[in-house]
């Protein structure tokens, strides 16, 4: 979050308000694409440095390593789950602004990540997709360590 803040900041922002003052001395604004284009973009980023400036101070930092309970899926957790054909899939339960699909990481507010919060090792979930319902297993709980 905040390398984007910080990016849009310091590099799109002044590029763009370049261009709008560039386009502002050519005269009519009201045709003037790279005006209207130019101005609606910095409205733009300034609604998304906001949200990203209000996400950042009501952050809490949460350390993976230290979960109260080991043996219960937490925030940092990666799961293995295996399905009713033993097919394995381990998913990683990130924060909603860092989880990556493809590295196997899974947003704290997803449907996944919601239905394996608090449950341990042997529980089975059913989880709702839109090819019906699958009933999984958790088979492993694994936090990072705290030496990396």
């Amino acid at each position: 979050m905040r390398a984007e803040l910080d990016s849009l900041m310091r590099e799109e922002r002044p590029r763009v308000v370049e261009i709008v003052s560039w386009a502002a001395g050519n005269g009519d604004r009201s045709e003037n694409g790279d005006y209207l284009y130019g101005k609606r973009r910095l409205r733009e980023i300034d609604r998304r440095a906001r949200f990203l400036g209000k996400r950042i101070e009501h952050a809490r930092p949460v350390d993976p390593t230290r979960p109260a309970q080991r043996d219960r899926v937490f925030f940092g957790a990666s799961v293995t789950v295996a399905d009713e054909q033993d097919r394995q899939r381990t998913v990683t339960i990130l924060g909603v602004d860092e989880a990556e699909t493809a590295r196997g990481e899974v947003s704290l507010a997803s449907p996944l990540a919601r239905a394996l919060l608090g449950r341990q090792v042997g529980d089975e979930v059913t989880l709702h997709t839109p090819g019906g319902a699958l009933l999984v297993e958790i088979v492993a709980i694994r936090y990072p360590s705290a030496d990396g």
